[in-house]
């Protein structure tokens, strides 16, 4: 039977010029929706299991047009609520070779933004779920929305289902008058799995220093939370905004791995890559025995992602698991 996994975020309007020009140069938008968390959702429904979102719309036009593209990607929505009218979107000005990208966010007073704790009924919601996902972003937006993530990861956890969170945050959007140093850590310490950085770890938990390496960083976290099973990041080497290499690594309290680093010589679009990445490890630690295969999956997903348009990986298992054995020449198939 397919695994159920439950996601919590914000889903916004994603905004593009044509091809690559710039935002300055356009007269038209290419429109799509995502959002990290039911990205990570998506994904996993295009890998063969079940998984529905938690968000909050606006009760508009635009909030039944994003539900209905979440459905389109066989994403549950059975859980989406609706209330106020303001939809969150970000533009995004693709980069090439040495111009990077370039987004912009207009997300303050949405929908998802204004979400409280009473709205959501975590046990109902996570009946029958076999793993529940965040990310540091969704605490980011509003108190609101970091009590709301609190109450399912604590419901989760008494309900024996598994919790990962990508912890990796942005700085700049905490703005009611918390900090991520204030929240964070209330959370990671009711979750399973981590994806971070050895710079986030010691940003948010203010664990290891400039030298030390993930492996320690990822050491001293586990220690801190001991509820915490793995710890996962990436190597991310940016030769330009076109060509880039992935190496999956975690450490699991008693061994470090790595996988082989993979070169994506042409990237379509970075946007999701890190969520793909997310899903791919889901998908590997509840499907494969060992830690080594979840993370070459998890790998394997975030490269296939960047050569896919959008915010969502739209792979298959199989595309995935091609790769992962080795398969990188891009051969046409009949």
């Amino acid at each position: 039977m397919a695994k159920k996994i439950i996601t919590f975020g914000e889903v916004m309007m994603r905004l593009s010029p044509p091809g690559y020009e710039l935002i300055s140069q356009a007269s038209s938008f290419d429109l799509v929706y995502g959002g990290g968390e039911a990205n990570v959702a998506m994904s996993l429904c295009y890998l063969g299991m079940k998984a529905a979102h938690v968000t909050r719309f606006p009760d508009n036009a635009l909030g039944k047009a994003a539900t209905q593209f979440l459905r389109k990607h066989w994403l549950s929505t059975e859980h989406v609520i609706y209330g106020d009218d303001k939809m969150g979107k970000y533009f995004l000005e693709r980069g090439a070779v040495h111009r990077p990208s370039v987004v912009i966010y207009e997300r303050e007073g949405s929908a998802f933004s204004l979400i409280q704790p009473s709205m959501i009924d975590w046990k109902a919601v996570l009946k029958d779920a076999d793993w529940f996902h965040w990310t540091g972003i969704t605490p980011a937006i509003s108190e609101g929305a970091a009590k709301c993530c609190l109450e399912a990861i604590q419901m989760a956890n008494k309900m024996g289902i598994t919790v990962s969170g990508d912890i990796n945050s942005r700085e700049n959007m905490w703005k009611y008058g918390k900090t991520m140093q204030a929240v964070i850590p209330e959370l990671t310490a009711h979750t399973d799995v981590v994806i971070s950085s050895r710079k986030g770890m010691s940003k948010i938990f203010g664990l290891g220093g400039r030298k030390d390496s993930f492996q320690e960083s990822a050491r001293l976290l586990m220690e801190a939370y001991p509820r915490i099973q793995k710890v996962v990041g990436k190597n991310r080497t940016s030769f330009s905004a076109s060509h880039q290499q992935i190496q999956g690594k975690m450490w699991t309290g008693k061994e470090y791995i790595k996988t082989k680093t993979l070169d994506i010589t042409h990237v379509i679009d970075r946007v999701g890559t890190g969520d793909a990445f997310a899903s791919g490890l889901i998908y590997g630690l509840l499907e494969y025995d060992s830690d080594e295969q979840a993370l070459d999956f998890a790998s394997a997903a975030c490269a296939l992602k960047h050569t896919i348009p959008g915010d969502v990986n739209l792979v298959s298992m199989e595309e995935v698991v091609s790769l992962m054995e080795g398969n990188t020449s891009g051969a046409l198939k009949r």
